[in-house]
Parts: structure tokens; sequence; C-alpha cells
């Protein structure tokens, strides 16, 4: 018979063995994608629904989950899902781009295990092979605070909205396909879409897309999921706080209206303390030659009455324009004291004190090269190889299928001749660097790293020079995922290449992306290292010239 001590020892030790090696809970999901008739601007058109749905299925979270995607591809064109903003930390594998790995082709399936480390915020998920992502199988990541980390709110949302909003082009995505595949231009869009709807004002509304109870905070999630078109929002009549941005909490401010560009989210509190009617939710197009905007309606549960026919006035375009956006930019700030994902603040991690080991300055380019439409970054325009970049590197066949350093750490003097190649860079792990994105062009570009986070210290019109660092904000920059540029001017960005894999750098603006404005930065840890990168998962499909070989040595513990 055990005695009483020896068993609560051996308790204890049992307690403390299920603490220490229980997993964080898991989401499990089935996707199956098809093609559906849709109808986002009032045309019929193909398009790509998930579980029959446009947007698709919204996927809700909590910091640390586990989340299992079990992708049926029922398509006639090969797939991958990528998730924009989730870090994938030491998982490259899942990050769901060409460069990472082998498509799922028609009639095939694959199940995605990723998890959202120490992330909270608003995120969405996208198809990036070929032109899908013009045609849907967009939707929208919500990672939700664990219950013992405190929200920056002062009133808890009664409810939170998903606000998927893009231009939108009638052509389908085949037609413009082969469009970019003949050389042209995908051209201007056909309207803006508000999950997946476009409203007029003035129109009668049976149902309206949002509902709030008078007197209560709700949560709207504003993100931009269009191919090229920057949007602004603005709520009729209600003042809007900016809670948080790509996964991190702001000074919350109150705006009018806000500039949300390709790729980005943000998340807003509108609270209904107004004349219990229906309102309009505008999201009208930036920097346009051509007028482009829809509304929803956004209705009070005791509504009398429909809204008014009188929209908020949009922000200025232009030049003028340019310069209300840039202050805007400027105006957010990094909540410094709130807690993000962990219990310590944001503000803990002193990012202005590092010292900055490289400096990678990168200009966009357009141009012609053999007759054809590319774009392309410091001279080289990206071409996706039949072996996944991640699958060659890891088998040892990386000089079989590209060279890495084919850019340099600064633009050319002369970008008129581009080369046509797989752009990989190789970066030094856990480095300290700075990135300076210029846009010589006359048009705004938005730009989006995979498996990072960084901070955005810096925005001018001009040119960047080693001068300018004087005017970074090296204190409360927020920390995020994207960043834009407007025309003739630059951006910089800071962060640590903490995170081992082949990570995708590239413009959110997809015709561009399709054709060439992309590269992959190789960040190898050089202990081979489980505690650095996880090995190739089992499930993993082999393609191109690793199809068929043997599996290398795994990584060490």
């Amino acid at each position: 018979m055990a005695r009483p001590a020896l068993v609560a020892v051996a308790t204890l030790l049992l307690s403390v063995s299920v603490a220490v090696f229980a997993e964080d809970p898991y989401v499990y999901l089935d996707w199956h994608v098809s093609y559906g008739t849709i109808s986002p601007l009032g045309v019929p058109v193909q398009g790509i629904l998930i579980n029959g749905l446009f947007p698709g299925p919204t996927i809700n979270c909590t910091s640390n989950n586990n989340i299992v995607v079990n992708v049926f591809n029922n398509l006639d064109e090969p797939l991958l899902f990528t998730w924009a903003g989730v870090q994938h930390r030491k998982n490259s594998w899942q990050d769901g781009t060409p460069g990472t790995m082998c498509p799922i082709q028609p009639g095939m399936n694959f199940t995605y295990h990723f998890q959202v480390k120490d992330q909270i915020g608003s995120y969405v998920y996208f198809p990036t092979t070929g032109m899908l992502k013009a045609a849907g199988g967009i939707g929208a990541l919500n990672v939700h605070s664990r219950a013992l980390i405190p929200v920056p709110f002062d009133i808890n949302p009664a409810d939170e909205f998903n606000v998927l909003a893009g231009d939108w082009f009638n052509k389908g995505h085949k037609a413009l396909k082969r469009l970019l595949d003949s050389s042209h231009s995908i051209g201007r869009p056909d309207g803006v879409h508000i999950n997946g709807k476009s409203g007029k004002v003035g129109e009668a509304v049976r149902e309206p897309m949002f509902t709030m109870e008078p007197g209560k905070t709700y949560r709207f999630r504003l993100c931009n999921v269009g191919l090229r078109t920057s949007l602004n929002f603005r709520f009729q009549g209600h003042p809007m706080k900016l809670v948080e941005l790509e996964g991190s909490h702001t000074v919350q401010d109150l705006f009018e209206s806000l500039d949300v560009h390709v790729g980005q989210c943000m998340s807003v509190l509108v609270t209904a303390d107004k004349e219990p009617k229906d309102y309009y939710l505008v999201a009208s197009a930036r920097f346009t030659k051509q007028p482009l905007s829809t509304v929803a309606v956004v209705r009070y549960a005791n509504s009398n009455g429909a809204p008014s026919t009188e929209l908020p006035p949009p922000p200025p375009e232009n030049t003028a324009g340019v310069a209300w956006s840039l202050n805007q930019f400027r105006s957010f700030r990094w909540n410094l004291t709130a807690s993000a994902a962990r219990p310590n603040p944001q503000g803990s991690y002193h990012y202005g004190q590092i010292n900055i080991t490289r400096t990678i300055r990168l200009a966009n380019t357009r141009t012609i090269v053999d007759g054809k439409l590319r774009f392309g970054i410091n001279g080289v325009s990206h071409v996706e190889p039949t072996t996944p970049l991640k699958l060659a590197e890891y088998f040892g066949k990386a000089q079989d299928v590209f060279k890495y350093n084919l850019i340099g750490d600064e633009p050319p003097a002369h970008q008129n001749k581009v080369i046509l190649a797989p752009n990989v860079v190789n970066a030094t792990f856990r480095n300290f660097v700075e990135i300076i994105f210029e846009n010589p062009e006359h048009t705004i570009q938005t730009w989006h790293l995979d498996g990072y986070s960084f901070f955005a210290v810096g925005m001018e019109a001009g040119k960047w020079s080693p001068e300018k660092r004087k005017n970074y904000n090296l204190v409360d920059g927020v920390s995020r995922h994207t960043i834009h540029v407007y025309p003739n001017s630059w951006a910089a960005v800071m962060t640590t290449l903490d995170n081992a894999g082949m990570w995708s750098l590239r413009s959110d603006m997809w015709e561009r992306f399709y054709l060439g404005q992309q590269m992959y930065v190789s960040v190898l840890s050089p202990e081979h290292s489980l505690r650095d990168e996880y090995d190739m998962p089992t499930n993993f499909e082999l393609c191109g010239i690793v199809k068929g070989l043997p599996l290398p040595a795994p990584y060490t513990p």
C-alpha cells in the first residue's frame, strides 16, 4: 500500500508532467473549394467558393491555437492558400506560397497545420496560385487574446464584424490571367465590393449587412482584400476608434475616415449612440482616375428610418490626398503599455536601441522584357521554378534550381535591363535588418513580408539617404506585416530575422506579384536544429527535381 506522502508526490509530478506536455487547443476545419457563380457587382462571374461561401468561412481562434485545415481542391487548376500575417514560427512549410510547397492539384487534398503562436489581431487568407485571388477564396482569420491577457478596450465590444472589401474585375480570373500572359495589364477595376456585395445610395435594402443595438459598442475588422486599389472607409455619422493594426494594439485615436491599402487590416470600435435608424458604411477608391465606391447598410436594431443620401465626404485626392494619407500613417502609434499575445507590455521591446546589421534597399520597376510586361525588384523579375525553392534548399538541390543573391542590397543605377529568374536573397539568422522600399513610379505600392512583423519607422516623399534616419520613429512605430509606399516616395521598416525558413517578400498588388515583383528571403539556422526550424511535414507532397529523392537527415533536437 502506497504511503500518503508518496501518493501526494506522485500526484504532483503527474500534474507537472501534464502541465509541461499539454498542447494548446486545436481548431479543425474541412474546406471544399469549388467554382460557383457570384455577383459582387451585380454581374454574374465564375467565383471561387469555400464550402459554398464567398467570402469564405471565418477562422475564429485564440492566440497559440493550432489550426488544422483540410483543403479539398475541386477546381481545374492548382491551389494554395496563404495565411497573410500569420508568422508560422519555425514553420515556413505551411506558408502556402509557390516558393515553399507544391500546389494542391485538382481532385487532391492537403492538410495545413500551423499555430498562431504569440499573435493576436485581424488577418486574411487567400489563394496564391495564378490569378485565383481575383475570383475569391478569401476570408477572415481572427486571432483573439487569451482570457488571462487584458484587452485594452474601455468597453468590451458587444459583437464584432468582418469587413472584407476590395476592388473587383468582372472579366473573371481566367480572362485576367490571359491578359497578363499576353503582356497586357488587367486595367482598371469595375467597382468595389464589401463582403462580396455592392450597394448604391438610396436603393431599398431589405436586410442590412450589420446590425447594432443602441448604446452598445462594436468591433469592425476592416481589411482590403483587393488586387490593386487603396480604399478609404468611413461610417455615416459615427467616428471610428482605431484599436488594432495588423496584430498590434494601437494608441486609440478617433478618425472620421481611414485609408486601408491593399493587403492591410485594422480594427475600429464604433458605438451605436446616434438616432436609431439606418446608416451607411462607405468604401471608396483612393488615388484612382475614376471614382469607385460602394456602401453597406448598418442598421440600429430599433431602426425607424432609411439612411441619409448625404454621404460623409472623402479625403482629398492627388498631391493633397497623398499628404493627407501620409499624415494619417504617421499618426498611428504602438500602444506601449498594452499587452498583446503575452502578458508583458508591447513596449518592453525597445527596437530603436538595436544596432542595424544590414540595410537592404529595394526598388520596384515596371518594364518590357522581350516584348512582354514584367515587374521587378532591383533588376530581377521573379519566375517560379517547377521545384519549390524551400524544397530545393532542404534537399540540397538549391544550386540546380536557383542562385542566391542575384540582386544586391542597393538598386542598380539603371534598371532598364531586367533578369527573369528566381529571386532569392540569403539573410543571416537573428540579424537586425533595415529594409528601405523605394517607389520611383507614379502609382502607390503595398509590400508584405511573410514570417515576420516589422516596425514601420519612416515614410517620406523623395529619395532615401542615410540622413533620413534622423526622422525615424524609434519609439512607438507600429509592428505590422505590410507597408505601403506612395508614388516617388520611400518607406523604411526594421525587423529581427529570428524566424528560420524561406519567406515571401512580395507586392500585394496582385498583377505585379504575378508578373515578378516578389522575392524570397532565405533565413537558415546554422545549427540545423529543431529549436530553430521544424522538419518537412510527413504529409508533404514532393514535386519537381526532388520527387522520389530519399529524405534528408532530420534536424537535431
